[in-house]
């Protein structure tokens, strides 16, 4: 395998995490380049495990990137959406679909950086655990953990939305109706 092959082979992998670690594309693609010059300047070839080895190389460079930005300046967060293929669905289904995946996304970029590393190799890159231990180098139950912890928060986060939505539902309907009545008196 020669370094062209090597890049096409992996290059969306370490993209699309370092685009789901940092939230901005720029951002990504810059440490994307890092990331494949830090590889070539090293003895990739004898690597067994490469793409375990990217990841590793490539959330490190996400952290670092992360840190260095902090310490320069505070910096607008941004928000990140994929976009799902999509059939003709109604407007209105496309906007509430929309607007919780942007919540489930930024629930996510709230995590703490160690959780939300691990919480993005588990269920955006499909790695597994032993995968995401030797790339965060760090015990394997302390991925388990991280990972529990923040399904945890993720779970109450949804928990609260739900109940101040249904709060806000049975608001409206109790007002709407009172307005109804009293329009009809």
């Amino acid at each position: 395998m020669n370094e062209k092959e090597l890049f096409e082979l992996y290059s969306r992998d370490v993209y699309r995490t370092c685009y789901y670690m940092l939230h901005h594309a720029q951002d990504a693609e810059d440490v994307c380049h890092d990331v494949f010059v830090t590889v070539f300047r090293q003895d990739w070839r004898k690597v067994e495990h490469m793409k375990t080895w990217l990841m590793k190389i490539t959330v490190n460079h996400c952290l670092n990137f992360m840190k260095r930005e902090r310490a320069s300046k505070q910096r607008e967060k941004k928000q990140f959406m994929l976009t799902p293929q999509r059939t003709a669905e109604p407007v209105d289904t496309i906007v509430e679909h929309e607007e919780e995946q942007e919540r489930w996304q930024q629930w996510v970029q709230e995590l703490p950086e160690k959780i939300r590393a691990a919480m993005l190799l588990r269920y955006m890159n499909e790695l597994s655990l032993a995968e995401i231990a030797e790339i965060l180098d760090i015990p394997l139950g302390t991925v388990k953990s991280r990972i529990y912890k923040g399904l945890r928060l993720l779970k109450k986060r949804w928990e609260k939305t739900s109940k101040q939505q249904q709060k806000g539902e049975m608001y409206n309907e109790a007002y709407g109706k009172s307005v109804i009545s009293s329009s009809e008196k």
